[in-house]
């Protein structure tokens, strides 16, 4: 399996459409990427920054939630939360809006890394999120996160994030803590979590792992300074 490393990030981007989506698209990645900010703060390093945002929820229990989860999924992180009160399941009726949401978060953070839903999601307000994030972050890495649920829309991924089985287990654990008000849901517990991401790690040589699809990036193999564009010569 080869392995591509991006550095140590020092700030990271995340959008959901609901409350719960980063959680399990991407909870176990912020996991592995709190755990080195804590290795790394012994070496005077800034915390991780995360900064979120989603698009409906604000004002209800579910908002609550989700400040919760992510200040389990990155703990000794600086994180800022923003949730928005945009209709659940009626997002791409107020496209004008989330354009505009977005390109106001995006102007307000200097992300490495940008976690969002991939664009074959079937859920309407994933797949509008989806599109509108990488016209705002166009000159950064995007990846897109699976959100498991009762649709067969699992994605065929580009990239992979290991993780051990405790994160794994965290992460699932964390996720069914924080969301009481998704108990209901017949897929919403940690044995689905825990199978998706046993999946995962098959496909990738690891135990357990979270998946992302990617649109583009550049691999940069070549030391030495970078190619001039035709812009720059």
């Amino acid at each position: 399996m080869i392995t591509l490393g991006a550095g140590a990030p020092r700030e990271v981007a995340v959008l959901g459409a609901h409350c719960d989506d980063i959680g399990i698209g991407a909870g176990g990645t912020l996991l592995t990427l709190a755990a080195g900010t804590e290795n790394a703060a012994g070496h005077g390093r800034a915390p991780l920054r995360v900064r979120a945002l989603v698009l409906c929820g604000a004002g209800t229990v579910r908002a609550e939630e989700e400040r919760a989860a992510l200040e389990a999924l990155c703990p000794g992180a600086d994180v800022g939360l923003t949730v928005l009160d945009l209709p659940d399941g009626h997002t791409p009726a107020h496209w004008g809006a989330v354009k505009s949401a977005v390109a106001r978060f995006a102007a307000a953070t200097r992300p490495d890394i940008v976690f969002a839903p991939q664009r074959d999601d079937a859920h309407q307000d994933h797949r509008l999120l989806a599109a509108i994030v990488p016209t705002e972050f166009r000159d950064h890495l995007v990846l897109g996160y699976e959100v498991l649920k009762w649709e067969a829309d699992t994605p065929r991924p580009a990239a992979y994030q290991p993780l051990t089985p405790e994160q794994a287990k965290d992460k699932a654990r964390i996720l069914f803590e924080s969301y009481p008000s998704q108990h209901g849901r017949d897929w919403f517990d940690e044995s689905a979590f825990l199978a998706l991401s046993r999946l995962r790690g098959v496909q990738c040589r690891a135990v357990h792992a979270e998946a992302f699809t990617i649109d583009k990036a550049i691999v940069d193999l070549a030391a030495g300074p970078r190619p001039a564009s035709p812009s720059e010569e």
